[in-house]
């Protein structure tokens, strides 16, 4: 759970006792808001009709990163930058040095 923390001070996320809670601009200006359950993984169903079950902190990257487009697609760009990694390698790097 500390990798979600990390990800909400990065982005600066709101944050309640069950969600994390993405503020996102739509194509009026106006702000919404996506609440994400405060789960290890979700399941998320693709355009196919097929579940698979994804660790939150990659689902509040995907969401952050790419707004505009389906949780599944975002996912799949996640999953291809590796910047995406860098949050769990700092994370070991991190309990190394202590």
């Amino acid at each position: 759970m500390e990798e979600i923390e990390e990800l909400v001070k990065r982005y600066h996320l709101e944050e309640d006792s069950e969600h994390i809670i993405i503020r996102l601009p739509d194509k009026d200006g106006q702000v919404r808001r996506c609440f994400l359950l405060r789960r290890k993984y979700l399941l998320i169903q693709f355009p196919d009709g097929h579940f698979s079950d994804f660790p939150l902190t990659e689902i509040i990257e995907a969401t952050v990163k790419y707004p505009e487009l389906l949780l599944s697609e975002s996912i799949h760009f996640v999953h291809k930058t590796p910047e995406s990694s860098i949050i769990t390698e700092n994370s070991c790097s991190e309990n190394n040095n202590d």
